[in-house]
């Protein structure tokens, strides 16, 4: 009997979502192998697949080695050449069944990846939740039709995809089924949901419809959107809908319109700051997130200090900060760049503006009240996704009323409460 595969994952959210997906073909279909999912969103994503696939090999020398993800579907045969590599599969053969069958027997080519810009549907794969035993994860969208001037990742997903509704919900219900209580909506580009659809539905759309034909979800969280295309329907769900969770993280990348435009953005600095603002007047509870970029190819000291400011001027909480990296491919990469240092200590100060951020945003939770979803017996996550911390075991998995008495680091100390 084939050992069961190991799979190993990079990268984001829905890099996680299909691996698991992915593993359960794997596993069905007889696959004794180590599975790579890799990561191509930066220079560094790559060497760290790079890395993982050495060591794995030095750790497993006696299994097939597969490598897949969006840095094998941008590069197949830089991956293919390694002679740690057995196989190498893209992004739309990863989700075929088809294609483990054929690993499994030996009988396919050693490297199968087509063209990803030919891809025209993501499949719905209904699988029984990943991550904690509290929070699942629902693909609704794949590949981007934008393209950025420091992307890379169009080229590793395809154009933009949908899964439909119905699919989506059906999801949404069999993992409330199975005990879970949030649920988050998962995409390379989810604002593009629904335009490759009859109708054109939108996002907004989705979202009201799940919580309507699943009143069951305690639960409904979205992750990354491009704020200029969140539409009407989903600004009323934040508005009306207590049930979809006060926090958004934003695709924002920059603080300094000249750079927004070198980037090849669709907003300015100040649709963001108007974004914020408005979703904060409809949802007073909202917290944002967001993805931000130092040391973009020409970016000033001043360009930069326009990004430091971003944070106070949308009160951003939980930042992800990107060092830029050229991409080969991009027409970033053919731009003047900024000095590596200053691109590090740009970075550096960021994050360092992020961590303030958070601090604030912890210090003023003090003494309030939250609804906690437990993801293990101390800890768990607010609506605006703090991590909570308690002395005494709570339920896994259930939705717990609590009290804020500290903070203690990036953690929220509290003590459950008869709140209702």
């Amino acid at each position: 009997m084939a050992e069961a595969p190991i799979l190993s994952n990079h990268g984001c959210r829905l890099n996680a979502y299909e691996a698991h997906a992915m593993e359960a073909m794997a596993r069905e279909a007889g696959v004794d192998a180590v599975i790579v999912n890799t990561c191509a969103v930066t220079a560094e994503a790559v060497r760290k697949a790079r890395r993982d696939i050495r060591r794995l090999r030095r750790e497993h020398p006696e299994r097939r080695l597969i490598v897949t993800g969006c840095a094998a579907q941008t590069d197949p045969d830089g991956f293919a050449a390694m002679a740690e590599v057995d196989a190498v599969v893209g992004n739309a053969e990863k989700m075929r069944p088809a294609t483990w069958k054929g690993l499994a027997t030996g009988g396919t080519e050693p490297v199968q990846v087509d063209d990803i810009m030919s891809v025209t549907e993501t499949a719905g794969h209904l699988i029984d939740g990943f991550g904690t035993r509290s929070r699942a994860y629902v693909q609704v969208q794949n590949g981007c039709d934008h393209r950025c001037t420091f992307c890379i990742i169009p080229f590793g997903r395809g154009n933009a995809r949908s899964v439909p509704a119905g699919v989506v919900v059906e999801q949404v219900r069999r993992l409330v089924e199975r005990g879970y209580r949030e649920v988050v909506l998962t995409g390379v580009d989810l604002t593009s949901w629904g335009a490759d659809m009859p109708g054109t539905p939108r996002l907004g759309d989705l979202v009201a419809r799940i919580l309507r034909l699943v009143p069951d979800l305690p639960r409904l969280r979205i992750s990354s959107i491009d704020s200029i295309e969140a539409d009407p329907a989903l600004m009323r769900c934040i508005a009306e809908e207590a049930r979809l969770m006060p926090h958004l993280h934003l695709s924002l990348q920059h603080g300094a319109d000249l750079i927004l435009k070198r980037m090849k953005r669709r907003h300015l600095r100040g649709d963001a700051v108007s974004f914020c603002e408005e979703a904060r007047r409809l949802r007073p509870d909202m917290t944002f997130g967001a993805d931000i970029i130092a040391g973009f190819p020409t970016e000033t000291e001043a360009h930069f200090a326009d990004s430091l400011r971003l944070v106070e001027d949308c009160d951003l909480t939980w930042l992800h900060v990107f060092p830029y990296s050229p991409r080969e491919g991009t027409p970033a990469a053919k731009m003047p760049p900024v000095d590596g240092r200053a691109i590090r200590e740009r970075a550096a100060r960021l994050r360092a503006g992020g961590d303030a951020a958070v601090a604030r945003h912890l210090a003023a939770q003090v003494g309030r009240a939250h609804r906690v979803l437990m993801e293990s017996p101390r800890m768990g996550r607010t609506e605006q996704f703090a991590e909570v911390r308690f002395d005494a075991d709570q339920p896994e998995g259930a939705v717990v009323p609590a009290s804020v008495t500290s903070v203690e680091g990036t953690s929220l100390r509290a003590e459950a409460s008869t709140l209702t």
